[in-house]
């Protein structure tokens, strides 16, 4: 496959992005995206093939275990980061709405722990509500239309269990203006939206990304009430 620098790959994904949004099917370009990759990583934007980096400095200062505990990964992508709370003791539960994403997760780590799931964000098994002490999002909501951004909220919000933990990384607007995308950052309403379903945000870092749409990135810590 061709070798695609990074604003083409970007401008791809975009197009991908808004071609399923005007079908009416705002999360199915996901799976077309991984079955174009046909087993390249580099095809993926955001596969590093490692943890996320401010992930991976959030659980390093918390120096966290999570033996006995549940945690669950959203969107998860090639698994890094499933794989690197699954190593800190924590039973992790990771989803994709791309079964080409969850197939490649399991041949990656085909001896991992993780239980790799075919799931949708905005249709999850209502068992999964409450159940997780650790919950990690990172830019999902983002990728999303606006219109979409309480119901995906809602939903990551409930799958929190009492007292526990979620870490959202995303890219961040200052204006209430409707953003151009995708990505679509998320506003300080949005934002609010968290607190409306009983969590309370705890800490928030800064941080930039080279050559990215949404230049100003937040890591948000929130804690269920």
């Amino acid at each position: 496959m061709p070798e695609q620098l990074p604003e083409q790959l970007r401008e791809k994904v975009q197009q991908l992005a808004l071609d399923y949004q005007q079908q009416g099917k705002p999360t199915e370009w996901f799976e077309s995206l991984y079955q174009q990759a046909q087993g390249d990583p580099a095809q993926i934007p955001w596969a590093k093939l490692s943890p996320h980096p401010i992930l991976q400095d959030w659980l390093d200062q918390s120096q966290i275990s999570g033996q006995g505990k549940t945690a669950l990964v959203i969107g998860c992508g090639l698994g890094d980061d499933a794989e690197i709370l699954s190593d800190l003791g924590y039973q992790v539960t990771a989803f994709d709405i791309s079964e080409t994403a969850i197939n490649w997760c399991r041949q990656r780590f085909p001896n991992s722990k993780v239980n790799y799931v075919v799931a949708d964000l905005l249709a999850l098994d209502p068992n999964w509500k409450g159940n997780f002490n650790f919950v990690f999002e990172c830019r999902t909501i983002q990728s999303l239309p606006l219109n979409l951004r309480e119901k995906a909220i809602s939903a990551i919000a409930q799958l929190v269990a009492p007292k526990g933990t979620l870490i959202v990384i995303t890219g961040f607007r200052e204006t209430e203006d409707p953003p151009k995308g995708p990505p679509w950052p998320l506003s300080e309403v949005e934002l609010s939206l968290f607190k409306a379903f009983n969590l309370e945000e705890v800490k928030r870092i800064s941080f930039t990304v080279p050559q990215s749409e949404a230049l100003h990135q937040l890591r948000l810590e929130y804690l269920k009430q």
